[in-house]
């Protein structure tokens, strides 16, 4: 019996029961229409020592991980900002982001004061105010309004705050640790400048020569990373500033290195399903249940905490509102994005607790705050931002017919305009031709066109998926006039003689017979390749550009679940590295045989258009119907629903063949719900590739894609984007 209850002090055991709690308390929360965060909390009370008494706080265990989870969570701040959004209307970012900081603090410091407390914890009282997470991102991307510029300066501001925060804290940090001078200040502002130059710009080029070397490696890189968030955390505090202050410097060292890329999505996954969740549940061990009872007894300090929070932040948004010439539904969405407190007001008080510069009283206004702005932000957004109209989308003005030379072919993009401008090649001549949209986060300036002839890549490596695949390859080129490049790929070996090798070679050149067959029948020129590669899916990759190839048409793979996630599998490969268009099929029947097609569409950008444009090859070729379903707010006006419907009518006026096409615009929360309710009897239904984002606070953001590809039963091509997003159906 001795031997029992001490195996139950072990640390394994601890963390057996954070992974239950984080397995199912945030989607038990998120059915009772509550934020996950506060099943977190609610457990780590629950489990701590005002009920079960299973975990302690001081333990070894849940010191180190939740530290982890503390740093990761900054890290993921940083890593999460877009820094070409905030390049794009820095001087705007910063006016609003100075405005969002001082106000607050100014206030959190007078509430302090009012409240009996010294200057040190009033300062730091003020700069938790002062800060803010971007909880609601994912909704205003829903609704297409990211581009609009108080959303991008909102977005933008945030690193303002959040550095501003930090700051502020490792100045009260130093302050409570006793012998803090005029001279230590000064010192130690001198060397955290030092310290986040070093950071910002070293790391940025040591990470950007890292990735160069190691290319594809993608373990390797993951690795990197997480040593750069660890070192420079531990740099941090060797100057004499918090461990946040180096994680947060890190995330927006390594933003431009990682990009959006998978070696970030790994980053984010084991952050949000492991360390940041189990921060969140040691907060919920901190929180001293009869003290936070004590707390709402005694409700005046959090009333004027959260009521000095919501009115700092909208006076914020008001002033810049005068300043900026901006809208009252502009200036609502700016105040509503800046109100979520998360990541950097919880890694910030709970350091200051354990520092004893704050009480339990003000600990337990702050996760209070933080769950009430957490609903409040979000709710809000979502009524102010469906009222705000994107803005002008850029233009890029596409050749089709001119006499210039095919290598001094270009285009020109001229961002923010309306009118029609002549489009000049490099040469000087001026060719007039439709306006096609192009997405805002393109740069101005001068492309090179692809003057090639058009071609698809198909992978081939599944005779019972093959013909399919071709056949979906030879419609698109036999539309745009272009051909085929069947490619095989042949598992590398150490020796090239070996058995393995002869088989794997004749295999592939079996497949690309039947390929080439197959094009003949179907009338498109079919250009085999075979090619021997230790990586099929970086070969997949070289091959399509070697090619200079417009699409990649390739099957989908069967892993969606937690190895696929974290390891990643071919198709998220290809996406991440390929230069073109990639076309994921999943086809339950030939694509020659397809009559109704079901087209999702979030909003009206160039990306979204594409897989519009597909939709209507395929309708051509086959006689089929086409609908587009776009699932809005239910608090969308019905003026801008009607807007919506008539730009999406209008996609196919220009089409010369008579196309059956309906428009369903439905107002519902639940967007997976209604795609599934009109994909029914539906033969094929075209998504787009989105990235997996998670959110500051580290948890996951719903995806739309992939529970989609799990409970649709029609055939399904996904839609990925290139980087370089000139690269389209012409």
């Amino acid at each position: 019996m001795e031997s029992f209850s001490e195996a139950l002090r072990q640390p394994v055991v601890d963390f057996a029961i954070l992974l239950a709690v984080i397995l199912t308390m945030p989607p038990l929360f998120e059915r009772l229409k509550l934020p996950g965060l506060l099943g977190l909390l609610v457990a780590g009370v629950l489990l701590g020592s005002s009920g079960l008494n299973l975990l302690n706080s001081n333990s070894e265990t849940m010191k180190l991980l939740s530290d982890i989870g503390k740093i990761y969570l900054m890290f993921v701040a940083g890593l999460e900002i877009d820094l070409e959004q905030f390049r794009r209307t820095k001087n705007r970012s910063l006016g609003f982001g100075f405005t969002t900081f001082a106000i607050p603090l100014t206030t959190g410091t007078i509430v302090g004061r009012l409240f009996g407390m010294d200057w040190n914890a009033s300062v730091l009282i003020g700069s938790l105010l002062a800060s803010h997470t971007l909880l609601a991102y994912p909704i205003v991307r829903r609704l297409g309004v990211v581009n609009n510029e108080a959303v991008t300066v909102t977005i933008g501001a945030t690193i303002f705050t959040d550095i501003g925060a930090l700051l502020v804290l490792a100045i009260c940090v130093g302050i409570n640790k006793g012998d803090f001078s005029a001279t230590s200040l000064v010192t130690l502002l001198l060397s955290l400048a030092i310290y986040a130059a070093a950071i910002l710009f070293g790391l940025d080029w040591l990470g950007k020569e890292f990735f160069r070397r190691t290319k594809n490696d993608e373990g390797n890189q993951f690795l990197f990373v997480l040593l750069a968030l660890f070192l420079t955390s531990v740099g941090a505090q060797l100057i004499g500033v918090e461990q946040i202050v180096g994680a947060f410097l890190a995330g927006l060292a390594v933003n431009d290195v990682v990009g959006n890329g998978p070696v970030k999505e790994k980053v984010e996954f084991v952050g949000s399903v492991l360390f940041i969740p189990i921060f969140f549940v040691n907060m919920g061990l901190l929180l001293d249940l009869q003290a936070f009872i004590r707390t709402l007894e005694t409700i005046g300090l959090t009333l004027f905490i959260i009521g000095g929070l919501i009115g700092s932040k909208f006076l914020a948004a008001f002033l810049v509102k005068g300043l900026y010439r901006y809208s009252w539904r502009q200036t609502l969405t700016m105040w509503s994005l800046s109100l979520p407190q998360v990541a950097a007001t919880l890694a910030a008080a709970v350091v200051g607790f354990q520092e004893n510069i704050i009480g339990e009283s003000v600990l337990n206004s702050v996760i209070l705050m933080m769950l009430i702005t957490a609903v409040l932000g979000p709710l809000i957004t979502s009524r102010t931002a469906a009222k705000l109209v994107p803005e002008t989308i850029d233009k890029v003005y596409a050749v089709t017919e001119f006499n210039s030379s095919k290598t001094d072919s270009s285009v020109i993009v001229e961002r923010n305009t309306s009118k029609t401008v002549a489009l000049q090649t490099s040469q000087g001549g001026e060719i007039n031709s439709p306006p096609v949209s192009l997405d805002s986060d393109t740069a101005e300036g001068v492309y090179p066109l692809n003057l090639e002839q058009f071609s698809v890549v198909v992978p081939v490596s599944n005779p019972q998926t093959e013909r399919y695949l071709i056949e979906m390859a030879t419609l698109v080129a036999r539309h745009e006039g272009g051909r085929i490049v069947p490619l095989a790929i042949a598992p590398a070996q150490a020796r090239m003689d070996s058995l393995q090798m002869d088989l794997a070679i004749s295999r592939s050149q079996e497949l690309l017979v039947q390929a080439k067959d197959l094009s003949r029948k179907l009338g498109v020129e079919a250009k085999p390749i075979l090619r021997i590669d230790f990586d099929i899916a970086a070969g997949i990759s070289h091959a399509a550009r070697e090619e200079n190839a417009n699409i990649i048409v390739l099957g989908m793979s069967d892993r969606l679940g937690f190895r696929a996630r974290l390891f990643g599998n071919l198709t998220d490969s290809v996406l991440w590295s390929a230069h073109c268009l990639v076309l994921v099929a999943r086809l339950l029947d030939s694509p020659l045989s397809i009559k109704r097609i079901l087209v999702p569409v979030e909003n009206l950008t160039a990306s979204a258009i594409r897989p519009i444009r597909f939709a209507q090859i395929l309708a051509e070729t086959n006689q089929a119907e086409i609908t587009l379903i776009h699932v809005c707010n239910p608090r969308t006006e019905q003026k801008r629903i009607s807007a919506l419907r008539s730009q999406l009518l209008s996609l196919f006026t220009d089409f010369t063949s008579q196309l059956s096409v309906k428009v369903q615009i439905v107002p519902a929360d639940n967007i997976i719900a209604e795609i599934l309710k009109a994909a029914r009897g539906q033969d094929l239904v075209v998504l787009r590739s989105q990235r997996r984002r998670i959110g500051a606070d580290g948890l996951a953001m719903g995806e739309i894609s992939t529970p989609l590809l799990k409970q649709l039963s029609c055939s399904v091509v996904l839609f990925g984007e290139p980087h370089n997003t000139l690269n389209r159906l012409n």
